[in-house]
């Protein structure tokens, strides 16, 4: 996955804004890491270049 895809992603649960965390990188390729949302706190990993973007369940009051 590419870095530069964060611009035009945002959390696939409340539409807040995605912050990058990348733990493994080769030749400008995400491998591994994981997405968070600063608005629900959902975290969504990435996983051999592929990031999984399902919706989480928030939970409730």
């Amino acid at each position: 996955m590419k870095k530069e895809i964060i611009k035009i992603l945002c959390c696939p649960t409340c539409k807040g804004t995605l912050v990058l965390s990348v733990e493994r990188e080769e030749k400008e390729e995400i491998i591994s890491g994981s997405f968070s949302c600063a608005h629900c706190h959902c975290t969504y990993p990435i996983i051999d270049g592929i990031p999984d973007l399902l919706p989480r369940e928030t939970e409730g009051p």
